[in-house]
């Protein structure tokens, strides 16, 4: 379907123009008509399959509808999402649709002065992006009243309760006008979800383009086994062999990315880091180097995880696993995005099997096992298959990697000969492999 069939406004056609929509995806396709109507909503839908446009071009073209003057301190549309990072995003895509209209859209969220995000509400808002947190610490202050939002859109819902944030979310919910529409969107489902959806919603309709908890189909998946004394020299082997540029490097905790990031910095890799000990300044210069491919490895902890738009982004490696298996589905989003390729690679230790199993059997499939010669663990059953349905399908796995058992041994040739990067990751190992043990 056509966005023309919509019947948008001129100002918002003109807009999707320039963002070189042609067709609607399948998500917006099944979402705006319902959206247009005013209905609550729960979206279930993944990552990178236009799930910003299926609610903000509707919720634009609602405001045109019924004009509306916003008096100060007052708010009439309200996106919530988890992080500061989602926020800015969503800023900076829901003002592009908005370029050809006269609405104030604006951010607010933590990690910065109060006052300075109080500004921002004073004369008024027509679209405010906002973190549960930062919006609560202005309706308590009074610097923001919500008796006038009529829409509001839950962005990443499974992420806030995972986080912690729904509470919040409730409270604010409470404040707004009786007759809101709410929309949650969320790219898992589970029976928590499915618990708010039915608490918050009222007649709602559910939209879903994909089987729950599935991930991109044009995704790749393949998994190497490896002990977790090896992963960091593992890294760079296949960096080096695959020419791996850009690659997305989630680890579990900021000790382990702090200690990657020093280790790709002795060997004069090009990489940055994007976590929670990080200021919001350096996380965002982080994100735009790589995005400007300035850098070619950006390691990051959840923080990252959801949401965020790297357009053309073919890996993401799961340095660990995550331990909830739909964090795995949220990791492995920033690939594969509005139907193009990507590939999903994970290095799972030992120790890591239980949470390979639970992953396995949240997306339906088995991850093709890949044995990177002289990384070999004591024995090769140790990570085992997961048992699963008879009529789950099997989850794709890169082809380019599987072919790599031939080209090991004149890579580790060359390595001895002139790698200066291999050098350094031998001399670095014992060190390294001493911190992990010590971090774990």
């Amino acid at each position: 379907m056509k966005f023309s069939a919509m019947g948008f406004a001129p100002e918002i056609l003109a807009a999707i123009e320039t963002s070189g929509y042609v067709k609607m995806t399948p998500v917006q396709e099944q979402t705006m008509v319902e959206a247009r109507r005013g209905r609550d909503l729960w979206v279930n839908a993944q990552t990178g399959t236009g799930k910003t446009a299926a609610f903000a071009l509707p919720m634009l073209q609602q405001m045109i509808d019924v004009p509306i003057t916003v008096i100060a301190g007052h708010v009439r549309c309200l996106i919530l999402t988890p992080t500061r990072e989602l926020a800015e995003q969503l800023l900076q895509t829901v003002g592009h649709y908005a370029q050809f209209l006269d609405f104030k859209i604006e951010a607010v969220f933590g990690g910065v002065k109060l006052s300075g995000q109080a500004n921002k509400v004073k004369k008024g808002v027509d679209i405010l992006v906002a973190t549960p947190g930062r919006l609560s610490e202005l309706v308590i202050s009074k610097q923001v009243n919500l008796s006038a939002v009529e829409t509001i859109v839950l962005d990443e819902a499974d992420r806030m309760l995972d986080m912690g944030f729904i509470a919040a979310a409730e409270s604010i919910i409470a404040q707004t006008a009786e007759n809101r529409q709410i929309m949650l969107f969320s790219a898992t489902t589970t029976a928590a979800m499915n618990e708010l959806a039915h608490k918050m919603l009222k007649n709602h309709c559910e939209v879903r383009v994909s089987k729950a908890n599935a991930t991109a189909e044009t995704v790749e998946h393949v998994m190497y086994p490896v002990s977790e004394e090896q992963k960091m020299d593992l890294f760079l082997e296949l960096l080096e062999q695959h020419n791996w540029y850009q690659i997305l490097v989630f680890t579990s905790t900021k000790r382990q990315a702090d200690q990657l990031l020093k280790r790709l910095k002795e060997v004069q890799i090009p990489s940055a880091i994007c976590h929670g000990d990080k200021s919001q300044g350096t996380r965002r210069r982080a994100l735009a180097d790589f995005k400007s491919a300035k850098i070619q490895v950006l390691i990051a902890t959840e923080v990252a995880a959801r949401g965020l738009d790297i357009e053309g982004l073919d890996y993401v490696l799961n340095y660990n696993l995550p331990y909830l298996p739909e964090d795995y589905v949220h990791r492995i989003g920033r690939t594969g995005r509005a139907g193009k390729s990507g590939h999903a690679i994970s290095f799972v230790c030992p120790e890591e099997t239980r949470a390979l199993q639970r992953i396995e059997r949240v997306i339906g499939g088995e991850i093709k096992r890949i044995y990177q010669r002289g990384y070999d663990l004591p024995g090769r059953d140790v990570i085992k298959s997961t048992p699963l349905h008879k009529n789950t399908n099997s989850v794709k796995s890169t082809k380019k990697s599987v072919n790599t058992k031939s080209k090991n041994s004149k890579s580790k040739n060359a390595k001895r000969k002139t790698g200066k990067k291999s050098i350094a990751s031998r001399a670095g190992g014992k060190k390294n492999r001493r911190a992990q043990k010590k971090n774990r």
